[in-house]
């Protein structure tokens, strides 16, 4: 989650009283407990305002309409996938990205998406946001892992690293959402585990050395 967001509206130049950043902590908060309770098409304004302790008016003055809340949730709950660090082997580096994909997708941006996709379908600017705050950060970081396997010598070059980042969102979201987990089970770690070996022998992967030192 992202706490320097700041919505479109509250970008113009402010008068008055400097903006309650707990007011704004409390909307977002609100907002996703109402989109997880009615979805995008039974969330109103007022709902929101009235779970947060806030007037209507206090929202308003951040968001001006539904669209712009739902936006704003979006940005603020972008998905976190964690620092990319080196491990120093694909194997290792394509296991934390997929277990962070897992823990992003069974926390709140999880959450968030799962309420929002189908409104995303049909609502551009929704599209947009959640391309950009959720598909991007994965993608840049297997374009990275991707560079350095291919440094290591550990795979041959990747003709199209985007295929990959499409290879991890499309099993993780689908079996994160779609599929019934058994009691007590992770759905997130659990298809983690299971699509690294394929992704390896996919990308051509073979051991190597690593000679790196401390």
């Amino acid at each position: 989650m992202t706490t320097d967001h700041l919505p479109d509206a509250s970008r113009a130049p402010h008068r008055g009283r400097p903006r309650d950043a707990s007011r704004d902590r409390a909307l977002m908060d609100a907002t996703l407990a109402e989109l997880e309770l009615h979805g995008y098409g039974g969330l109103t304004t007022a709902a929101v305002a009235r779970r947060a302790g806030v007037s209507t008016a206090t929202l308003y003055r951040r968001w001006r309409s539904k669209e712009d809340l739902v936006l704003g949730a979006a940005r603020d709950w972008a998905e976190n996938l964690g620092p990319d660090l080196d491990t120093g082997a694909l194997r290792s580096d394509l296991s934390r990205l997929l277990h962070d994909k897992a823990a992003a997708l069974e926390g709140a941006s999880g959450r968030l998406l799962r309420a929002v996709l189908g409104e995303a379908a049909h609502n551009q600017a929704l599209a947009d946001a959640l391309f950009g705050d959720f598909v991007v950060p994965l993608q840049e970081r297997v374009l990275a892992v991707v560079e350095r396997a291919v440094a290591r010598g550990e795979i041959p070059p990747v003709e199209d690293p985007l295929v990959v980042a499409e290879m991890v969102i499309g099993p993780m979201v689908s079996h994160t959402f779609l599929v019934p987990p058994a009691p007590g089970a992770s759905p997130g770690h659990d298809i983690a585990d299971r699509l690294l070996p394929y992704l390896l022998r996919a990308l051509g992967h073979r051991e190597v050395l690593d000679t790196r030192t401390d």
